[in-house]
C-alpha cells in the first residue's frame, strides 16, 4: 500500500467510530406521542392511557345525572323555604283568630254588664211605679170600697205579663187623669222592665258563647302552634340534608352550598319586593285616578306617631309571643296596640279592629307611625297581620311564633292590602 494512503484510512477509520454511540452512555429516552383524548372506534386495542368514547359517554350521563340532581335538590329547597312562610302564616292567623275572639269576648261582656244595668235600672222603676199604683189601690179602699178603678187596678197589680197589662190598663176607662197617669206608668215600666231583663238574658247569652268561641279559638291556636314548630324543625332536618346531597352533587362543601342558598334566596326576595313595591305603586296611581282623594290631609299627630315609632324601635329584638301585650314580647297587633299606646291612642289587640278603628290611608300617603295590614282574601275582616310603618318603605313588626321583633322591608311579605293612620 501506498505511505500516501496510510493517512486517509485513518482518518476514515475514526469518523466511523465516532458515529457509533458509546457503551457506556446510556440511550436517551424517546418522548411519548400524545393521541387524541377520544381514539376511533377502529383503534386497535393496547395503550389504555386514554378513555374511550364509551367512557367519555359514561362520564357525560353521570355529569348530567348531577346537574339535574343539583336542579332538582336546589327546586326542593326553595320549596322548604315556601313551606317555613306557608306554616309560619298559618301560626300567626291562629294567634289573630284568638286575639279577635277575645276582642269579642270583651266587648260582649261590656255589652251584657251595660244590659244588667239597664234590668236593674228598669226594674227599679217598674217598682216605683208599682209603688204608686199600691198606694192608688189602698186610697180608693179608703174612698169606698170596690170600684171599676179597684178591680182593674187589682188584676194590674196581679198580671203575669205585658200582654195582661195592657189589657186590664185598657179596662180602666173611667179612671181619673192621675189614676191614668199611675196606671200608664205601672205599665209601662213593667213593659220596660221585662224588655230589659230580656235584653240582659240574651246578653249574658251571648257572652257566654264569646267565651267558649275563645276557648275554642285558644285550643286551636295551641294546636297550630305546636304543628308550627313540629314543622319548622323537620323542615330544618330537611334541609340540611338537601345541602349535604347537593354538596356532594357538586362536589362541595356544606357551607358553601348554604351560602349559595342564602344568596339565591336573597336575590329572589329582593325582585319579589320590587315587583310588590312596583304593584303598590301601581295601584295607588289608579286609585288616584278613579277615586281622587280631597287635598287635606288625614288626622295625624307627629309626636304621637314619633311615640309609637320609638318604642317599636326600643322593643326589636324582644321575641314574638302569642297574645303578648309585653313586657317580654308581643304579637303583631300587640305590637302595635302598645306603640300607639305610648302615641296616646287606644287600639284594640287584634289586628282587624285596628284597621277599623283607624283611617284608611293609600300606599303614596304613607307617614311614619301608620299601619299596614295583610289578609289572604282581600276583605279587612280577614286581616291577620300587622306592623309599623318607620319611613323609606321600611317596618317594624312582630314576624310569626319562633321569631323575633324586627325591622323589615314594608314588601318582605308582598304588598300590603291595607294602610291605614290611627
Amino acid at each position: 500500500m501506498p505511505r500516501r494512503l496510510l493517512p486517509a484510512l485513518l482518518l476514515a477509520a475514526a469518523a466511523g467510530l465516532a458515529l457509533l454511540p458509546a457503551a457506556s452512555a446510556p440511550a436517551a429516552p424517546v418522548p411519548a406521542v400524545r393521541h387524541a383524548a377520544v381514539r376511533p372506534a377502529d383503534d386497535p386495542p393496547g395503550d389504555e392511557a386514554y378513555p374511550s368514547a364509551e367512557e367519555v359517554a359514561r362520564a357525560k350521563a353521570a355529569a348530567d345525572a348531577k346537574a339535574a340532581a343539583a336542579t332538582d335538590l336546589e327546586a326542593r329547597l326553595a320549596a322548604a323555604r315556601t313551606e317555613l312562610d306557608r306554616v309560619g302564616q298559618a301560626a300567626e292567623q291562629a294567634v289573630e283568630a284568638y286575639n279577635g275572639a277575645l276582642a269579642r269576648l270583651a266587648r260582649a261582656q261590656q255589652a251584657a254588664k251595660a244590659a244588667a244595668a239597664r234590668s236593674v235600672a228598669a226594674e227599679a222603676a217598674r217598682a216605683r211605679a208599682a209603688d204608686r199604683a199600691a198606694g192608688l189601690a189602698a186610697e180608693m179602699y179608703r174612698q169606698g170600697g170596690a170600684s171599676p178603678q179597684l178591680a182593674a187596678l187589682d188584676a194590674m197589680l196581679g198580671a203575669r205579663g205585658p200582654g195582661e197589662l195592657s189589657e186590664q190598663a185598657a179596662a180602666v176607662g173611667i179612671a181619673g187623669a192621675q189614676t191614668r197617669q199611675i196606671l200608664d206608668d205601672a205599665t209601662g215600666t213593667a213593659k220596660a222592665a221585662a224588655r230589659a231583663a230580656e235584653a240582659a238574658r240574651a246578653a249574658e247569652a251571648a257572652a257566654r258563647t264569646a267565651a267558649d268561641t275563645v276557648r275554642t279559638a285558644k285550643d286551636a291556636a295551641q294546636r297550630r302552634l305546636a304543628d308550627q314548630e313540629r314543622q319548622v324543625a323537620e323542615i330544618g332536618r330537611r334541609q340540611e340534608t338537601l345541602l349535604a346531597e347537593l354538596a356532594a352533587a357538586r362536589d362541595t362543601s356544606v357551607d358553601l352550598e348554604r351560602q349559595r342558598q342564602d344568596a339565591l334566596a336573597e336575590i329572589a326576595r329582593r325582585q319579589a319586593e320590587e315587583a310588590a313595591r312596583a304593584e303598590a305603586a301601581r295601584a295607588a296611581a289608579e286609585a288616584a285616578r278613579h277615586h281622587p282623594v280631597p287635598d287635606r290631609d288625614q288626622p295625624w299627630s307627629a309626636a304621637g306617631a314619633d311615640a309609637a315609632v320609638a318604642f317599636a324601635r326600643s322593643v326589636i329584638g324582644l321575641p314574638y309571643i302569642w297574645g303578648g301585650e309585653g313586657p317580654q314580647g308581643y304579637d303583631c297587633s300587640g305590637l302595635t296596640m302598645m306603640a300607639w299606646r305610648k302615641g296616646g291612642k287606644n287600639l284594640t289587640h287584634f289586628a282587624a279592629d285596628q284597621y277599623a278603628e283607624s283611617t284608611p290611608v293609600s300606599y303614596d300617603r304613607l307617614r311614619p307611625g301608620d299601619l299596614v295590614f295583610w289578609t289572604k282574601t282581600g276583605r279587612a275582616a280577614d286581616i291577620y297581620h300587622v306592623g309599623i310603618y318607620i319611613g323609606d318603605d321600611q317596618m317594624i313588626e312582630a314576624p310569626r311564633p319562633g321569631t323575633a321583633i324586627k325591622q323589615a322591608s314594608l314588601w318582605i311579605m308582598g304588598r300590603p292590602d291595607f294602610y291605614a293612620r290611627p
